[in-house]
């Protein structure tokens, strides 16, 4: 989940204190310092039929502190690691996986995607209860080990001593846990020969950028990043910014997907990729233009402009004049199929469900999460930590932490992290550029859903084309597409796939 940063400015005030005063009358109590959660770390051992292979691995379920300067400790950062046995771990692959929110523990990756064991779906992404673990033919344990990291406030991972939420709760201060979490790890497990890899999902891709580029300022090589379903200059996603169109056409082309998939097989006239390709030039061409113009357009090019739109969104052309070209991408979750009375599904627009107001201009609800998909990831996680994995922590484990973390999330840079002048905004494809020009063995990954109506894939394509690197580099960034959503992996063949391509840009990453 991405949300706009509200910012509050408090006026400064001057207070005089009197030339002697109690300390203890007047100065605020101490923090009580938390502890350190003490619960061990379960290690156990396992086997997994992987399409008739069978992998043999080492589960490691527990905690590692963070420290600040002083060497006093502020989080406990919860991982589960998986170790392929008999295998030279000093020079094998490892990959640190996590989930985005801001707020999001890595369940979702974990358990649905690169884990060796996944949540049994329907596939296309459905479950049925009762939720149950099956072997995941998708798994990257063949290829790399994995390290699934869940962030400070999530999960399992506490802030601890006397840390605060302003430690960690923004884009440069989580980048800053990330980063400390992987070199200890490393250090840890004596893992710094081995090459390095980092995947990020949603939010998660914001981590990925900010945190490869300072590894390598603090002299960690990585040799690869994986961002799936980006979300890499938040306010270009954001409708709600006035003046500001590039989310319009960012948007257009996922929901033109959308619709066309709703549409009657007998409507669609067209395959999606031309379809798709066709509506690109559309929004980077003409539609962008005329959004450009802003209120000096004249009226026979918006009538144009809106019979395109009409034709690639399904919307009523009316309605797009009314929305003065602009179609906010939950209004059109709400709008496409209103004479239905269903609404679409953010993180996955083929899902479709009932809204009880049917009058209402956007979705009360994601009818991809009522698919059965949270309670399902939730319940069997807790079991199979507990019970599997053998990490039998008395505490909640928090598979999402919106309210807490979210509503106390910065948004903006912190100006000495930003670092050449960059504007303090939401935005870390500069930290991603620093990363490729400063390392050019470094590759990136970016994965993409068709029907992804949370980070759209073409926001994603501009912003990747915008970085301003050497034609050299070019080469270095790679782009795949999948039948599915927010979520790639709920659907069976673009999991399949995903993990196909992963493992074709880990092999090729790694190649002297």
């Amino acid at each position: 989940m991405i949300r706009r940063l509200v910012t509050t400015v408090l006026a400064a005030s001057i207070v005089l204190w009197p030339a002697t005063r109690s300390a203890a009358a007047d100065d605020p109590p101490a923090a009580v310092p938390i502890p350190v959660p003490t619960t061990p770390a379960g290690l156990t051992r396992h086997s997994v039929d992987f399409n008739g292979k069978f992998l043999r691995y080492t589960a490691t379920a527990g905690r590692t502190t963070l420290f600040d300067k002083s060497d006093k400790p502020t989080a406990a950062i919860f991982s589960v690691s998986y170790t392929l046995d008999d295998e030279p771990h000093a020079t094998r692959p490892v990959t640190f996986l996590w989930n985005g929110g801001p707020g999001s523990s890595t369940l979702w990756l974990h358990m649905g995607s690169f884990g060796p064991l996944r949540v049994a779906t329907n596939g296309t992404g459905a479950i049925v209860p009762p939720a149950h673990l099956v072997p995941n033919d998708g798994t990257l344990l063949e290829a790399t080990d994995l390290v699934f990291v869940d962030a400070p406030g999530t999960g399992y991972s506490r802030l601890v001593g006397t840390a605060k939420k302003d430690d960690f709760y923004g884009i440069d201060q989580d980048a800053r846990a990330f980063t400390q979490f992987i070199e200890r790890w490393l250090t840890e497990h004596d893992r710094w020969g081995s090459p390095k890899f980092l995947i990020g999902e949603s939010y998660g891709t914001t981590r990925a950028a900010n945190v490869v580029d300072r590894l390598q300022g603090d002299g960690v090589g990585v040799n690869g990043v994986v961002l799936i379903s980006s979300a890499l200059d938040l306010s270009a996603l954001d409708p709600s910014l006035p003046g500001d169109d590039r989310s319009n056409v960012a948007f257009l082309p996922t929901e033109a997907a959308v619709a066309w998939y709703h549409a009657a097989p007998s409507a669609r006239s067209e395959k999606l990729d031309a379809l798709l390709d066709e509506v690109r030039a559309f929004a980077r061409g003409p539609y962008a233009t005329a959004l450009l113009r802003g209120d000096a357009l004249d009226a026979a090019t918006r009538d144009e402009i809106a019979a395109k739109l009409h034709r690639y969104t399904g919307l009523d052309t009316a309605y797009i004049v009314r929305a003065n070209l602009r179609i906010d991408p939950s209004r059109f979750e709400k709008e496409l199929e209103r004479s239905s009375g269903t609404l679409l599904g953010r993180l996955d627009g083929r899902f479709a469900g009932y809204d009880t107001d049917r009058n209402a201009d956007s979705p009360s609800y994601d009818p991809t999460l009522d698919a059965g998909i949270q309670d399902a990831f939730v319940s069997e996680f807790n079991r199979y930590v507990r019970d599997d994995l053998g990490f039998r922590d008395g505490g909640r484990y928090l598979p999402t932490n919106y309210g807490d973390i979210g509503n106390a999330w910065k948004l903006v840079r912190d100006a000495g992290d930003v670092g050449l002048g960059y504007v303090q905004t939401p935005n870390v494809l500069p930290d991603l550029a620093q990363a490729l020009a400063h390392n050019p063995a470094l590759r990136v990954l970016s994965a993409n859903g068709y029907f992804d109506l949370a980070t759209p894939f073409f926001g994603t394509e501009l912003g990747l084309s915008h970085l301003a690197l050497s034609p050299e580099l070019d080469s270095h960034i790679r782009l795949t597409y999948y039948p599915s959503g927010h979520m790639i992996y709920l659907e069976d063949e673009s999991r399949r796939k995903l993990r196909a391509d992963i493992e074709t840009f880990i092999a090729g990453a790694t190649r002297h």
